[in-house]
């Protein structure tokens, strides 16, 4: 069973740092594209940034210059910095995968279950 695994959220101080970690488990055959997504409540989820199985980033107007996504193909793992943080920030961050499983020759979009990152002073 594939499933992900968000981990790294929690309380900061406007302007602060953090480092969220998503890790995809599972009997999984390739990855193709990992992105992560924020939901602030009473709002629709929106993307933040993305990378491809190649490397290619691409980030939301609103985070440009202070998020950077990462990733590490050995461990499965996509990451996201967050840095010069604003009280606009705060929301669940989520980590999104479309993974072919080795069960099947189909690729399937996963989520994880979200982090909590609340940016207040």
């Amino acid at each position: 069973q594939v499933h992900l695994v968000e981990s790294g959220g929690g309380l900061v101080q406007p302007g602060g740092s953090l480092g969220l970690s998503c890790v995809a488990s599972g009997s999984i055959f390739s990855i193709n594209f990992m992105a992560w997504y924020r939901q602030a409540p009473g709002k629709q989820r929106e993307l933040v940034a993305s990378i491809t199985w190649a490397g290619s980033t691409d980030y939301a107007d609103s985070v440009k210059g202070r998020f950077t996504i990462s990733k590490d193909n050995a461990k499965n793992t996509v990451y996201l910095q967050l840095n010069s943080l604003k009280p606009e920030d705060t929301a669940v961050y989520y980590c999104k995968a479309d993974i072919r499983p080795t069960t099947r020759p189909t690729v399937f979009r996963y989520w994880g279950q979200g982090t909590q990152v609340t940016v207040s002073s």
